[in-house]
C-alpha cells in the first residue's frame, strides 16, 4: 500500500511539517507526562482511524517503557483497571475532543472539571494542545493513505536533527 502523495518528497509539505515537528517538541517537553501524551494520542489515533499514527504512538509508547497491557487496553479505558484517575481525566477529554461533531457541546464541563482535578496549568494547556495536534496529524494521513507498520521508534527525532 503506499501513500497517496508522499509528503516527505513535497516542498511544501516539507516546509509544514518542520514547522509541525517544532510544535510536536515543545509538547513533549512540556510537563504534561509523557505516557499520559502517547495514550492520548493512541486513543485519539484509533477513533479517527489512523493506522499510521497509531502504529507511531504505540511504538514510542513501547519505547518509552509503557506496558502491552496498558496499550492493548487505550481503546477500552473505561473498562480497564490500568490507568490513573488523572489518565482517565485525559483520555475523557482527548475523546470528547476528538468527537466533537458527535455532541453539541463539545468537551462537557463535567469532563473539563475531572481533567482540570489532575493538570495544572502548563499541564492542562499542553493536554488541549496536544489534542489539536494529534488530530491534525491524524486527518493529514488519513487523507493522503499513509500506511501503518513501518514506523520506528524515534525516527522522526533523527530527522530533526
Amino acid at each position: 500500500m503506499d501513500a497517496r502523495i508522499n509528503l516527505f518528497d513535497n516542498a511544501v509539505a516539507a516546509k509544514f511539517t518542520k514547522r509541525f515537528a517544532g510544535m510536536s517538541m515543545l509538547l513533549e517537553e512540556s510537563p504534561l507526562p509523557k505516557a499520559t501524551q502517547e495514550l492520548v494520542s493512541l486513543r485519539a489515533s484509533q477513533i479517527n482511524g489512523c493506522g499510521f499514527c497509531a502504529d507511531m504512538h504505540t511504538k514510542e509508547a513501547t519505547a518509552a517503557g509503557e506496558t502491552s497491557v496498558r496499550l492493548h487496553l487505550v481503546a477500552a479505558w473505561r473498562e480497564a483497571t490500568v490507568f490513573t484517575e488523572a489518565e482517565r481525566a485525559a483520555l475523557a477529554l482527548a475523546e470528547e475532543g476528538t468527537r466533537l461533531a458527535d455532541t453539541h457541546h463539545g468537551v462537557s464541563d463535567e469532563t473539563w472539571a475531572r481533567a482540570r482535578e489532575h493538570y495544572d496549568d502548563d499541564q492542562i494547556a499542553a493536554l488541549v494542545l496536544l489534542v489539536a495536534l494529534i488530530n491534525a496529524a491524524n486527518r493529514i494521513n488519513v487523507i493522503v493513505r499513509n500506511p501503518a507498520g513501518s514506523y520506528e521508534a524515534g525516527m522522526f527525532a533523527r530527522m530533526k536533527g
